[in-house]
């Protein structure tokens, strides 16, 4: 029996925390990113586990007729247990709240999956059923509270998971609320497939037969849920995680200006740092603010405070507000120090300056100051005249 259905979702499942392991190895204290991963690999494991062929090959190797229907069950089970403290963990709260729940949620379907094995060993399923085995043995005694006992344990996750993730929805924005959102409508599927469920197992108590709700209608909905709520929970963690990135590397880029304006100085003093080109982008960030600050220490003595401010008046005069006339007036003091060290190869300013370290009111913003350099007239015009004063 064909059961690609269920193995390449299982296998998406499996390569996404092949991924994630290398990470949860290093930061195996993160609450948020075990989650995570115990979510990636209970949802892989549901999917390999409930496939017919998996079925029946557990089945064959445990030597007991339809033991995969606990099994797949407590799985069931434990993914919705997952799910809730995956948000608890997302949502964030004091920490002692957050393990508190943590707990109480494992320990509360820690006792379900007990439940359900005991159930079973109680009860009676001799004709293994691949498909339909819910609605088959929906009356036989001790499978059928098992059965009542998993779908009670699912509908109550996904009505919990359904109101936190809305609530939550309505007090965010952007890529969160949308991942909640797109996390509210899988669980309106997974809130159907347990309808189904349910429906074909009360007409079976009443005589009737709609096995056909359970056998096939059922699963159809469970994976479109199952998929909708997947994408909803790595939306937000995937874009927020593209969202630092390229900040990061938006910085990198930003400081560019400045960190070429003073690579003279920093190779002239062999202080320039060199790292790999395929280095985190973190690191590369923290090299190239190094170099920058390197290189400002090594042109103090050169610094012109006098010339900062009148490039300040004429930032401010040209329509520039305080934080950015600053930042000119900083980039332009750096232009002017950078070719008076230039112009002193032997470095006789360096040996005549009685101060060491750098000046109190030394540059802050880096950033704003390295756009300075590449767009501001005061700036241009510093180097026009190359290190002369403003008039």
């Amino acid at each position: 029996m064909d059961g690609s259905s269920y193995y390449i979702p299982a296998t998406a499942l499996a390569v996404a925390f092949a991924f994630k392991a290398p990470a949860l190895v290093r930061s195996w204290r993160d609450p948020l990113l075990r989650s995570v991963c115990a979510l990636l690999a209970l949802a892989g494991a549901v999917f390999f586990f409930a496939a017919p062929p998996t079925i029946v090959k557990v089945n064959g190797l445990a030597g007991i007729t339809n033991v995969s229907a606990p099994l797949v069950y407590a799985l069931l089970s434990a993914f919705s247990a997952a799910c809730l403290v995956l948000v608890v963990n997302w949502r964030g709260g004091p920490p002692a709240v957050t393990r508190v729940l943590t707990r109480r949620i494992t320990a509360g379907y820690g006792v379900v999956i007990v439940a359900l094995v005991a159930l079973f060993a109680l009860g009676d399923a001799p004709v293994e059923r691949l498909r339909d085995f819910d609605t088959y043995y929906a009356r036989t005694p001790f499978i059928r509270e098992m059965i009542v006992l998993y779908l009670v344990a699912m509908t109550v996750a996904g009505l919990a998971m359904t109101v936190l993730c809305w609530r939550w929805a309505l007090q965010v924005h952007g890529w969160l609320r949308g991942g909640l959102l797109i996390i509210v409508t899988g669980y309106m599927f997974d809130m159907a497939y347990l309808a189904a469920k349910f429906t074909a197992v009360i007409a079976r108590w009443s005589g009737g037969n709609l096995d056909d709700l359970s056998t096939y209608a059922a699963p159809a909905l469970a994976s479109v849920g199952g998929q909708i709520s997947a994408v909803g929970f790595c939306l937000p963690l995937a874009c927020r995680r593209v969202g630092d990135q390229w900040s990061t590397w938006s910085t990198y880029r930003r400081l560019g200006p400045l960190w070429r304006e003073l690579r003279p100085v920093c190779a002239h003093t062999g202080r320039e740092g060199r790292i790999s080109w395929w280095s985190a982008a973190e690191l590369q960030v923290t090299q190239r603010e190094s170099d920058i600050h390197d290189g400002m220490l090594n042109l103090f003595p050169y610094f012109d405070p006098d010339l900062r401010a009148h490039a300040y008046d004429a930032a401010v005069a040209a329509g520039s507000d305080p934080a950015q006339a600053r930042a000119e007036a900083d980039a332009a003091m750096v232009t002017a120090a950078v070719r008076a060290r230039a112009g002193d190869p032997e470095g006789r300013v360096i040996s005549a300056a009685e101060a060491t370290t750098g000046p109190h009111d030394a540059p802050r913003d880096l950033v704003r100051m390295s756009l300075a350099l590449r767009s501001s007239p005061v700036v241009a015009a510093v180097r026009g005249t190359a290190g002369m004063r403003l008039s």
